[in-house]
């Protein structure tokens, strides 16, 4: 199996609503694994920042522009096997704030991708923290509440080996 070492940007992306935005996943190469729920993000382009990044990953994944990208509030690393693919990446992931009337449009998907995502919601922290469907990163329930209540970290914290 081919290994795809990178940077990565992903986005915690909160509506004014303190809704979080997820994205519905699934591994067109191993139907096994069920589906989950992931931020938005992907690998971070040569002469980009994780900020760039990030950006244009909420535009390509879900069709959102009009955004305030806010700092890294949490770092990975990462490394899974997806779509055929092993991935070993450090991740970058950042707040972003949006207006809650942001529709799911998304842009640009690469072939994987289009068969991978399944569509998005915005979930109230309410609902996720109820909720026993698997997400990712998986300790995004843990880590999520301080965010949606503008508590963000003076550093990045370290959410450790995923």
């Amino acid at each position: 199996m081919f290994t795809l070492r990178r940077r990565a940007a992903r986005v915690v992306l909160l509506d004014r609503d303190g809704r979080v935005l997820l994205l519905r996943a699934s591994d067109p190469a191993d139907p096994r694994k069920g589906w989950w729920w992931e931020i938005p993000g992907g690998g971070i382009e040569h002469g980009e920042s994780s900020e760039e990044a990030a950006r244009r990953e909420l535009l390509e994944e879900a069709g959102i522009a009009t955004v305030e990208i806010g700092p890294c509030v949490w770092v990975q690393h990462a490394e899974f096997d997806f779509g055929g693919y092993h991935f070993v990446q450090d991740e970058r992931i950042h707040v972003a704030w949006c207006d809650s009337d942001q529709e799911l449009w998304p842009t640009r998907h690469e072939p994987l991708e289009a068969m991978a995502f399944e569509g998005g919601r915005w979930w109230p922290l309410d609902e996720l923290l109820a909720s026993a469907d698997a997400v990712l990163p998986v300790v995004l329930r843990e880590h999520l509440p301080p965010l949606v209540f503008g508590d963000l970290p003076m550093l990045p914290i370290d959410l450790g080996r995923a």
